[in-house]
């Protein structure tokens, strides 16, 4: 059978989000939950890296503005939910901005236009991101947004005490994953707010691309614990479907495939 390669491409948007939501939410404090309520991230071009960070943006709590001039991404970003806004000049974008910045609330507005023209009237216009996309291209505009404070996320990799946990189920996605969020989301300790605050939204930024499957990064004895507590309700027949898990830590991968016992 060959591979799905719509499936395949969900599953490198939704870890490529974690990524930058992983980069994103250590710049939102040291509240309860973090969260980037107030802060204006510039995405740049809406092409697949700028809709995993607008993915991101939306589950850290951020503002975040993209552009593009294709007509094919904006439809694209539209139908899966990750745009609220899809204008056609900075102005109208600002608008809704600022409004929302001002309320703390989540938005992601596109404005149809080439990147360059965007960041040319931004700097015009005197709008200074608080967040600019990681890796991105040395230009002008760029270096200006830099040294005039916004800040340019960071990527990081897993830290030795932290996994990388995914699981999917067999059938019956709808009835049985919401029942191993609750699983995971018991199985966070109290200080693992951040992976909390993604578990919780990630499923409703992610969309369609999450149907199946779900992944969270985690402290190492979070994710044993889910897997121990997976197998446990496995063994009393309360989750009735095979369950996959997959656990990445430091560049290795286990797969454990757990099945309830046939009857």
């Amino acid at each position: 059978m060959p591979p799905d390669l719509n499936a395949t491409a969900a599953i490198d948007l939704a870890l490529q989000a974690e990524r930058f939501y992983a980069a994103l939410i250590p710049t939102a404090g040291s509240d309860a939950e973090p969260n980037l309520g107030g802060k204006l991230l510039y995405a740049g071009e809406l092409d697949q890296e700028g809709r995993a960070l607008i993915v991101a943006a939306n589950i850290a709590g951020a503002a975040s503005l993209t552009a593009t001039a294709g007509s094919a991404a904006q439809k694209q970003a539209i139908r899966g939910g990750i745009i609220d806004f899809l204008v056609t000049s900075l102005d109208e974008a600002l608008r809704i901005l600022k409004n929302e910045i001002r309320k703390r609330e989540t938005v992601a507005v596109c404005v149809t236009a080439a990147t360059e023209a965007v960041e040319r009237e931004m700097l015009e216009r005197g709008v200074l991101p608080d967040l600019l996309r990681p890796g991105s291209a040395a230009t002008r505009e760029y270096a200006t947004f830099l040294s005039q404070g916004a800040q340019q996320i960071q990527l990081s990799v897993l830290t030795e005490n932290q996994t990388l946990l995914a699981w999917s189920v067999a059938s019956a996605s709808a009835q049985w994953l919401p029942r191993l969020d609750a699983v995971a989301l018991d199985c966070l300790q109290p200080e693992e707010a951040i992976a909390r605050r993604w578990l919780r939204l990630a499923p409703r930024y992610l969309g369609r691309l999450s149907q199946n499957q779900r992944l969270l990064r985690c402290n190492k004895e979070s994710a044993q614990n889910f897997l121990k507590q997976l197998r446990d309700q496995v063994e009393r027949a309360e989750i009735k479907v095979p369950v996959e898990v997959s656990l990445t830590a430091r560049g290795e991968s286990t797969l454990h495939i757990v099945t309830p016992a046939l009857p």
